[in-house]
């Protein structure tokens, strides 16, 4: 197979269905596969993906109204000379094409590199070249800041395709998230440019916080504040809908359920999984929310709070979900999700140094997912043991 050929194979099956077909007799015969899956997890990650060029924007254009300086950046060329610049002025369609500005050159370097990896092993192995690469590129791309440097885009992916997936042994046999072991590398190597406070607004030289890093600093945020009474606060709407900083498509809780609303409901996502993490995250703030603290406001954050801000939602609907690295039993999924809802609150609350904890509690938690497995497995091997017994 050449190397032209190999890159064209899911190319082509995307829009093409497989000459080959299967002859004899057939136990099942099913019409969802690789190529269907990963383009319907793709397709099921564009609001999030849309809203977040639009909230990159959004986010420039208040930074202006504010009195900043318009930005002087190289994404920013040929969007400056269409539109002639980022103005107050600027309509939906301007502020949707400045944050396309940034996406994109995101997306294509973790794209290509990404794709660059995935042909060398695939020529090592005689395989073919599955379609993954989309939605890890896609994943990737949505958990980053609009301003990280293309070099470490393609640093963070390259650390995630190869040590968190390809070493494994490639599609199906990754116990990691590749998305999120290269945002970890990230995360940890180059803190700075990843999570420093600078990073969210994708304007020149503006200074500014996501949701969770104001909400940590303010002491007064949560005071005799109950679950329910967030749904009057505009604050909370405009994280529910998006209008905050944050990585790119991280911020719209709203698009992020929508898109992973479909994904239930064609069982490409496990229920189990979502509803564990959130009887993880409403368990686990609320015992919080019981213990109080003086110096630490998050301790009184609401679980409907944790929903909307960082990581949650997309880590909750894609990531989590990932069929690959959760557990693969019914119990086994209601443990693996409650122990990522769990794990997610606790890091933000305890170690408030890095209050976004989704990322490494859905990674530890699938360093737990085959045991959780183990023991269901056993579980029941002993109990038909015992039931035959008799």
């Amino acid at each position: 197979m050449s190397v032209i050929s190999t890159i064209a194979q899911p190319l082509r099956t995307l829009w093409f269905a497989q000459g080959q077909r299967t002859q004899g007799k057939l136990h099942v015969r099913d019409a969802i596969d690789i190529k269907r899956t990963m383009s319907l997890v793709w397709l099921c990650l564009m609001p999030a993906a849309l809203f977040g060029m639009f909230n990159l924007g959004w986010q420039a254009q208040a930074t202006l109204t504010e009195g900043a300086a318009s930005p002087a950046l190289w994404q920013l060329g040929v969007f400056n000379q269409l539109t002639g610049g980022l103005t107050p002025d600027t309509g939906v369609i301007g502020l949707f094409f400045y944050g396309a500005s940034f996406f994109l050159p995101i997306y294509l370097t973790a794209l290509l590199v990404n794709l660059a990896w995935e042909l060398v092993f695939a020529k090592s192995r005689g395989e073919a070249l599955h379609e993954g690469f989309f939605v890890t590129a896609t994943l990737f791309t949505l958990v980053l800041p609009a301003t990280m440097p293309l070099w470490l885009v393609a640093m963070g992916i390259s650390f995630g395709v190869v040590v968190g997936k390809e070493i494994f042994g490639g599609l199906g046999c990754n116990f990691l998230n590749p998305a999120l072991a290269g945002l970890a590398f990230l995360y940890f190597a180059y803190p700075e440019q990843t999570a420093g406070v600078g990073v969210w607004t994708a304007v020149d030289g503006h200074s500014g916080a996501t949701a969770l890093t104001a909400l940590l600093s303010d002491k007064d945020a949560f005071d005799n504040t109950l679950w329910y009474q967030v749904f009057s606060d505009a604050a909370w709407w405009d994280a529910f809908l998006g209008f905050i900083p944050g990585a790119i498509g991280e911020t719209s809780t709203l698009a992020i359920l929508i898109g992973g609303g479909i994904l239930l409901l064609t069982r490409l996502a496990s229920w189990r999984i979502v509803a564990g993490v959130l009887l993880g995250t409403v368990a686990t703030a609320t015992l919080f929310n019981a213990i109080g603290s003086a110096n630490n406001p998050l301790f009184q954050m609401p679980w409907t709070w944790h929903l909307v801000t960082g990581g949650f939602a997309l880590g909750m609907m894609f990531m989590a979900t990932d069929p690959v690295t959760a557990s693969y039993t019914d119990k086994g999924k209601w443990a693996y999700g409650g122990l990522i809802g769990a794990m997610a609150v606790m890091i933000r609350v305890v170690n408030p140094g890095q209050p976004e904890g989704m990322m490494l509690a859905i990674l530890f938690a699938n360093l737990w997912a085959p045991l959780f497995d183990y023991f269901v497995a056993q579980s029941n091997i002993k109990r038909r043991l015992k039931r035959h017994a008799l």
